[in-house]
């Protein structure tokens, strides 16, 4: 099978089209000939040289823990999955892939009303929101601050939170406030006066703060609420010392087959910035390292 790999560390060069050994599903795994798979800054980490924990085994690496395709093997042990049937899942790696064994409950089925690259790369942006929302509690009539909110992990985060009664303030570019405000945000510019301009828009004070940008964005946050109240999405070697929450969720194809209802139902949209082919994983890394993009990139494999 074609797959994007990488034999040594670095840039986004090192990543490459080859060949691979197909894989084989064993028991209670499926294998899913994969449409599409997401990009983004876990795999941008892998490539780098960071080793997510459990992984095993050297290099070469296929990078990608989130895809979207069609089940053409079902090992023994396994019910309610057919082969032929349309899936979107998530792996450890692997998912760079034209095709991919995971755990049977690592899958749940596709809306129809769902295309592919939505498909694709729908499963983590999601299903981060969601944890980092649950983590928060947060409810009606609650403020909450998202930073990078126009980013995947940002759309989904304000979707879900305008759902569950809370009132959203998104940082973002200023090319990007309209589609903050379609999504039911009220956007905020970065740099600075942030601190300012996110006091003058929540007099009453914020109630917690999602932080996908790090940096001075988590430091106005830190004058905003305490520690306990803010998930850092990118701070994670500073979290502990500045008592800032990291997720501690875990992915689940119960949960994940809940958010796919929300968009078959039209209750979350979920943009797609720019679809590659596998050949151009390479450039998709380009994109996702630059930051600030609208909405998800993914690679197309079949």
């Amino acid at each position: 099978m074609r797959v994007a790999a990488f034999s040594e560390f670095g840039g986004p060069e090192v990543l490459r089209v080859t060949e691979f050994e197909t894989p084989e599903a064993g028991a209670g795994q499926v294998r899913v000939r994969v449409k599409a798979a997401g990009v983004q800054p876990f795999d941008v980490a892998v490539r780098q040289g960071w080793t997510p924990g459990g992984v095993t085994g050297g290099l070469p690496r296929i990078p990608g823990n989130e895809f979207a395709g069609i089940v053409d093997q079902v090992g023994e042990g396994v019910g309610g999955i057919s082969v032929g049937a349309e899936v979107l899942g998530f792996a450890l790696l692997n998912s760079y892939a034209e095709y991919v064994v995971v755990p049977a409950e690592n899958v749940t089925a596709k809306p129809a009303n769902m295309p592919w690259e939505v498909a694709g790369g729908f499963t983590a942006g999601t299903q981060t929101a969601h944890i980092a929302l649950e983590q928060l509690g947060v409810g009606q009539g609650d403020t909450i601050l998202v930073h990078a909110a126009a980013g995947s992990v940002g759309t989904a985060a304000v979707q879900l939170a305008r759902l569950r009664g809370a009132t959203v303030i998104g940082t973002a570019r200023e090319e990007n406030h309209e589609y903050l405000r379609a999504l039911g945000a009220i956007p905020v510019t970065y740099g600075d006066g942030l601190l300012e301009r996110v006091r003058a828009l929540a007099p009453g004070g914020v109630d917690m703060v999602l932080d996908g940008a790090g940096g001075a964005a988590l430091d106005v946050s830190l004058q905003l609420v305490k520690g306990e109240r803010i998930i850092t999405l990118v701070e994670h070697d500073k979290a502990e010392a500045l008592g800032v929450q990291v997720t501690r969720g875990v992915r689940l194809a119960s949960r994940l087959a809940e958010l796919a209802d929300l968009y078959a139902d039209g209750k979350l949209t979920f943009p797609i910035r720019r679809s590659y082919p596998l050949e151009h994983a390479a450039d998709a890394h380009r994109e996702v390292e630059a930051g600030h993009g609208r909405g998800k990139v993914v690679l197309t494999v079949g």
